[in-house]
């Protein structure tokens, strides 16, 4: 007879970024990816959507029902609404109630505060898990990339996400250096908002930007740098709606700035790292990972930058949850790798 429905994936595993958050369920593997988007009805505080279809919601609301990201930079900036959405996420990968409630392991960034901690423990507690754990996202990323961050061997992480870049050296089950940037794919889009709004007088949406991003970004010149994308928005002088084309140098030109400061987190955690790792470092390479990391020409113009290897995860946009979900499978084994809980 097969266990019941749920019973395997009691405890789960969460990345909650600031653009997707993914559910890992033990024994079931990732079960929910979405927009980390909450829309509501100010009228009556109540929920319309979540998720995708939240995200669908964007720019296209009456004044009354708002549309929100609980998380800025990577950490909670709306309390109540991360609360919610966090709840509905729960709720989803875990619907039998009967059952004990989840043990459940967050991922945040390494530069959290302690106030910030509390809050995303508070939120999980609120949605419904009976103990939180806490682990940095690099080192998530890590054991998600499939590195042995238990060893004496150093590793280096790059962990670039919708509101941060995590860059961080682990060894021994912890995080040696680590340096947090508050940049990511969000600050790309809101970069090519900006260079389309001056050089083009249009006004962009944050998905019409996030489609230009993805679909002409690079990170170093290369490939035809006249490719275009006919995009369209609000003319900031008529007022009208207008057409316009981009190319893929003027998009490569708008996110320059954002690239360079991940370059420039990168050299200045190496900067920091004990001599006795640099070694291991130079042997073992460098490990991208995040959404970002599929920014096309990222990998080889680090690689150039810091004359080091650098290696592309599988699945970059899953490394996070799939490495707290490893330590959902062995929580017991794995405590070393979280947070210290100060709540209780």
């Amino acid at each position: 007879m097969g266990f019941p429905f749920g019973l395997l994936g009691r405890d789960l595993a969460v990345d909650l970024g600031t653009a997707n958050t993914l559910v890992y369920a033990r024994g079931r593997g990732v079960v929910l990816d979405e927009p980390s988007v909450v829309a509501v009805n100010m009228h009556t505080d109540r929920v319309m959507a979540v998720g995708t279809a939240a995200k669908e919601m964007i720019g296209r609301t009456p004044p009354h029902i708002v549309t929100m990201r609980p998380l800025k930079d990577g950490v909670i900036a709306d309390l109540d609404a991360a609360e919610r959405m966090l709840r509905h996420f729960i709720q989803r990968a875990h619907p039998n109630r009967f059952l004990a409630r989840p043990r459940v392991v967050v991922a945040v960034p390494s530069g959290t505060t302690g106030v910030e901690q509390r809050a995303v423990r508070e939120a999980a507690y609120e949605a419904g898990a009976r103990r939180v754990h806490i682990i940095e996202e690099p080192m998530a990323a890590a054991i998600g990339a499939g590195l042995n961050v238990g060893d004496t061997s150093g590793n280096m992480v790059v962990d670039i996400g919708g509101g941060t870049t995590e860059v961080a050296i682990v060894s021994l089950g912890g995080v040696v250096v680590a340096k947090s940037v508050r940049v990511g794919g969000d600050e790309l889009d809101e970069a090519v908002v900006a260079y389309v709004k001056k050089e083009h007088g249009l006004l962009l949406g944050e998905r019409t930007a996030e489609h230009i991003k993805i679909t002409l970004g690079a990170a170093r010149p290369g490939g035809d740098e006249r490719a275009s994308t006919p995009i369209r928005g609000r003319d900031l002088v008529t007022g009208l709606p207008k057409t316009a084309t981009i190319t893929r140098g003027e998009v490569r030109e708008a996110i320059e700035d954002q690239v360079q400061t991940i370059v420039d987190a990168v050299q200045t955690t190496l900067d920091q790292c004990p001599a006795e790792l640099a070694g291991d470092l130079l042997d073992n390479g460098i490990v991208l990972t995040g959404g970002g990391a599929l920014l096309d020409g990222l990998a080889e113009r680090l690689g150039r930058a810091i004359g080091m290897p650098i290696h592309l995860v599988d699945e970059p946009l899953r490394s996070v949850v799939l490495g707290a979900g490893r330590c959902v499978e062995r929580i017991d084994e794995m405590r070393d790798v979280f947070l210290p809980d100060n709540r209780r």
